[in-house]
């Protein structure tokens, strides 16, 4: 009998609870600031952006946050997600590493974003919100709030990165065949939109950029809020769905993860897989090294700087302390548009500092040639973010396969790629560079944290 490659839990074993990770830490992050008196915000200073029930939810120190059966409900389209063991890919690399992959392709919009989409539509819907306002940079955020905000019956209005909106048309197409109406960013739809045109009219755009005019916009319609697909703490709370599904699926495979490896921008995906294996970690029942992975063109955790810094270009959030490579930070419009944010998430970050994770920067080039190589192994053709997590898998496989060390590799293959085919016909066609960050761009860059 063949060895079992996929790990399928039944619909009963759908998670009831999120995880809240700030509980088990050594201490707790600091908090966000008010950019105007520098003190901790409270409940009132995020009232106009996001409905009670999240800013609960933001600041809870609870361990577990119950998931409300309304969306349990709509989580059973596709959850629980497979745990599959890399048997083809660990063959064509010749090496004793066992390598996992937790797959999230499997949503509706074929990414793990819909785990916060969700719940975040359904609580708004709950308070009386009629519509939400967002940003996307590769479209697999914005193309799972159109989707959550279709299950509740609410509008949906996104700014769409220009350069990923001129690259991936049909990440447009898909969040209009959902209902909601889309722009590129920068727009002459906004203040800050219009600001940043008029300085550079042929601006590319960046997440930072498309936050502040989705943020202004949801700031001036009482029935509007705004939603946020990674970054704040209640968002990587609702991403821990995979985290736990994957420790149940481990115990099926019997087996233990050495190493867990996540793809990081702004660090919902890592901190979903990571979070509940850090718990376990912390308790004494497991110890793997857990590594994020970012682009070294957008590099916040490896070369940033952990200071105070606003969350969008124009100054409208509060301030965060996170690792980040200052809100003025236009990155270079590599493939990855999910990564290309100037900040990482403040909870990522704090756990960053007190030496709980590594991180390392890959560039894009490595990132494709991994990911082509588990497409023609595993058949699956992932998405340009998760293909830095399998360059980095596929980096310590050979040096397993050099030590003849039989280490245990995990990943979250967070989507595919169908929507993202230019990407790869651009590395096929030998036309895509890796895009340096000069240290004295990075520099003029951290010149303007407030």
């Amino acid at each position: 009998m063949a060895e079992q490659t996929k790990y399928v839990l039944d619909e009963s074993e759908l998670p009831t609870r999120w995880y809240n990770v700030i509980p088990d830490l050594p201490e707790p992050p600091p908090p966000p600031l008010h950019p105007g008196t520098r003190e901790p915000v409270g409940p009132d200073d995020l009232a106009p952006l996001f409905p009670q029930a999240l800013i609960a939810q933001e600041v809870t120190t609870d361990r577990y946050v119950d998931i409300p059966e309304e969306v349990r409900e709509v989580y059973r389209l596709w959850r629980p997600s497979p745990l599959f063991r890399a048997r083809r890919l660990e063959k064509v690399l010749g090496t004793p590493a066992r390598i996992y992959y937790k797959y999230e392709g499997v949503s509706p919009v074929g990414s793990h974003k819909p785990n916060t989409a969700v719940p975040q539509a359904f609580y708004n819907a709950a308070e009386g919100v009629k519509r939400l306002t967002t940003e996307t940079g590769a479209g697999q955020w914005g193309s799972a709030l159109a989707f959550a905000c279709a299950q509740y019956g609410l509008q949906c209005e996104v700014w769409q990165v220009r350069a990923s909106y001129d690259q991936k048309p049909y990440r447009k197409l898909m969040m209009e065949t959902f209902g909601a109406t889309v722009h590129p960013s920068p727009s002459e739809l906004t203040e800050s939109g219009r600001a940043i045109l008029k300085q550079h009219p042929d601006s590319t755009g960046s997440l930072g950029i498309a936050i502040s005019e989705a943020v202004e916009q949801a700031a001036q319609a009482p029935d509007t809020r705004y939603a946020l697909g990674s970054v704040l703490n209640h968002v990587l709370l609702h991403q821990t769905v995979i985290g736990e599904e994957a420790l149940k699926q481990f115990e099926l495979a019997g087996d233990t993860p050495d190493l867990l490896v996540g793809c990081t921008g702004g660090g919902s995906n890592f901190g979903g897989l990571a979070f509940p294996f850090l718990r376990e970690k912390l308790a004494g029942r497991m110890d793997p090294v857990i590594r994020a992975v970012e682009p070294a063109a957008c590099p916040s955790l490896t070369r940033g700087k952990y200071a105070y810094d606003f969350g969008d270009t124009a100054g409208l959030t509060p301030l965060l302390k996170m690792h980040t490579l200052g809100h003025d930070f236009i990155p270079d419009p590599i493939h990855a548009g999910g990564l290309r944010y100037h900040g990482m998430s403040p909870l990522i970050s704090h756990i960053h500092e007190l030496g709980l994770i590594e991180a390392l920067a890959i560039g894009q080039q490595e990132c494709f040639a991994a990911g082509v190589q588990f497409a023609r192994s595993e058949g699956i053709i992932p998405a340009p973010e998760p293909t830095h997590a399998l360059a980095a898998c596929i980096q310590e496989a050979l040096r397993c396969k050099e030590t003849g060390e039989e280490k245990v590799i995990l990943t979250a293959l967070c989507g595919h790629a169908h929507l993202d085919l230019p990407a790869y016909g651009a590395y096929l066609a030998g036309t895509m560079v890796d895009d340096e960050l000069s240290d004295a761009t990075l520099e003029e860059s951290l010149a303007t944290l407030p």
